[in-house]
């Protein structure tokens, strides 16, 4: 292989945006925000929107933020009930 072209890899910990699922893992991503992790060490933070704590294939739960089609979504927005 050859040398200074491949990125760094480190430890990093995950953070689950919409469960505060935290979880380390090795990466070659990089961040600014770091976090003190349960091994009293720090961590760059990377912030993801979704993770097995809050997948619906890893849950079983669906989301119901899309309830209702679009004519019910703009007669809810203009109270047209």
């Amino acid at each position: 292989m050859k040398k200074d072209i491949h990125p760094e890899y480190r430890k990093v910990v995950f953070l689950d945006t919409s469960s505060d699922f935290k979880f380390l893992s090795g990466s070659t991503q990089s961040s600014e925000e770091t976090i003190e992790w349960e091994d009293g060490n720090t961590y760059p933070l990377i912030r993801v929107e979704i993770s097995s704590d809050s997948h619906p294939f890893y849950t079983g739960k669906q989301k119901a933020d899309k309830v209702g089609g679009r004519v019910d979504r703009f007669k809810k927005k203009y109270n047209m009930n």
